[in-house]
């Protein structure tokens, strides 16, 4: 099989700097050769990289359509008086968007953020979609019609995406069912499941697009659901996703309910296993974390919407120091880059506990942006149940390619590279991105045309003129 050579004079290859770095994808876009320390002879004719390289991460949380209100939520509410913001007055004002936006601007929103996403280091995206219905809450004449908006905003940019349909039947625990304005969410097990199956039909001849499920939260399914929905995906091998004790609300809503909290709740009652991402989990016990890991399952933080939300700050110190599976998502999309999450992650760990290099205190790197970085790959690869991340055979080869003249990283050591670009702001630019080794951001440009047209201008001009029918 033919293979294509590429060149980097340092690469991020087994959790540490490799020099002089031979890479090689085969047709199928898989590494098949990841050769440090090569010589002038061997690398004749690869392709020389222009900076440092890395692999791409995967974006294991996303709403796209909450694009449309990034740093549209930031004044206090106009109603009740004195009263405070906070997540669930959020929550009322993100679902003006969620009732109204259209497949059209779905997919505008979504083609945008997901350029976006390419432009800040993530190569694959999984996408939390629970909008199936149409603006009035009846069905679409095509059920697809809202998921394959994703599907197209995806493939447009070229963005590897895991697309989980979303259970979504009631509006709390004491609820029969869901209020007017989550009319657009409803579903049951039986109609998540036909939307996996026929996404995956649509897609099979598709690159980089996958499917799993998720369940919106506790408070939004039943027991019988959860379950129902838990040994399907288990049958099927899909990731499942689930948000989770992100609100202390929740958590108190949770124990009146069943008198437990979530995550506990959810541990003793469903077969919990490695293919489940547990969205937040920032309120937790020690028992809780010790459960999550004993299942092999993953936590999905998200930590500039946590931050936004008022939501709290994860117990990232007992998690890490128990060996627990992480991954990153930018959720809301309030920012839209990988070593964003994680500075802030670590920042607020600093903040909290008074100390500095929190991440580097458990595990065997003394960086924290290498250990927070290699947490992050092994996490992502769980949220989309694919071989992606690391450089090495057989992976596909997502992988990035840093802009050595970026303020960040000038004059930096070439070891320390990566805590340059993690904990030195603003962020150091990825020049070029490449997903299942063809190349979808070139010097900063989307590259992937699909269509012949301008690629970047077209997805701004569409973007804009969404944006004025949704808000002007």
């Amino acid at each position: 099989m033919s293979s294509t050579p590429f060149f980097a004079s340092q690469a991020w290859v087994g959790g540490a700097w490799a020099p002089n770095v031979l890479l090689s994808v085969d047709a199928r876009g898989n590494w098949c050769g990841v050769q440090p320390h090569a010589t002038e002879d061997e690398r004749r004719g690869a392709t020389q990289l222009s900076g440092p390289v890395l692999p791409g991460v995967v974006n294991a949380h996303s709403h796209a359509f909450q694009r449309a209100i990034a740093g549209l939520t930031e004044r206090r509410g106009t109603h009740g008086g004195a009263q405070s913001d906070d997540f669930w007055s959020w929550r009322d004002r993100m679902y003006s968007v969620a009732r109204r936006i259209t497949p059209e601007q779905m997919e505008a929103i979504a083609t945008f953020l997901y350029a976006e996403l390419l432009t800040g280091g993530y190569t694959q995206v999984c996408e939390f979609h629970y909008l199936h219905n149409a603006v009035d809450g009846a069905a679409h004449a095509d059920p697809l019609e809202m998921s394959l908006a994703l599907v197209r905003a995806a493939q447009r940019v070229g963005m590897g995406l895991t697309l989980l349909p979303t259970l979504y039947m009631r509006s709390g625990f004491e609820a029969t069912g869901l209020r007017d304005d989550q009319r657009r969410f409803a579903s049951t097990p039986d109609s998540v499941l036909r939307l996996v199956d026929a996404v995956q039909r649509q897609t099979a001849d598709l690159a980089n697009i996958n499917v799993g499920v998720a369940i919106h939260s506790l408070r939004a399914a039943d027991a019988a659901a959860v379950n129902e929905m838990a040994l399907e995906a288990n049958s099927r091998g899909l990731p499942v996703h689930i948000h989770i004790a992100e609100q202390t609300q929740e958590v108190q809503d949770c124990l009146n309910h069943t008198g437990q909290r979530p995550i506990e709740w959810l541990m003793s009652h469903v077969a919990v296993n490695d293919h489940w991402n547990l969205v937040h989990a920032t309120h937790t016990t020690l028992p809780e974390l010790q459960a999550v890991q004993r299942a092999g399952a993953s936590l999905v933080i998200c930590p500039s919407t946590e931050a936004n939300l008022g939501d709290g700050v994860f117990d990232y110190s007992n998690y890490a120091a128990l060996g627990g599976k992480w991954s990153i998502g930018s959720d809301s999309h309030v920012t839209r880059s990988w070593s964003e999450e994680l500075r802030l992650l670590e920042y607020a760990q600093r903040l909290t506990q008074r100390k500095r290099n929190v991440a580097a205190q458990t595990g065997p790197h003394p960086s924290s942006a290498a250990a927070l970085f290699e947490a992050a790959l092994a996490g992502g690869q769980a949220a989309c149940a694919k071989p992606l991340g690391d450089i090495k055979l057989g992976n596909r080869a997502d992988f990035l390619v840093l802009d050595a003249a970026s303020p960040a990283l000038l004059g930096v050591p070439s070891s320390h590279v990566l805590d340059a670009l993690v904990f030195s702001s603003p962020d150091a630019r990825f020049s070029d991105v490449f997903v299942a080794g063809k190349q979808v951001l070139a010097r900063g440009q989307i590259t992937n045309h699909t269509d012949g047209s301008d690629t970047w201008l077209h997805i701004r001009q569409d973007f804009v003129r969404e944006m004025k029918q949704l808000w002007v």
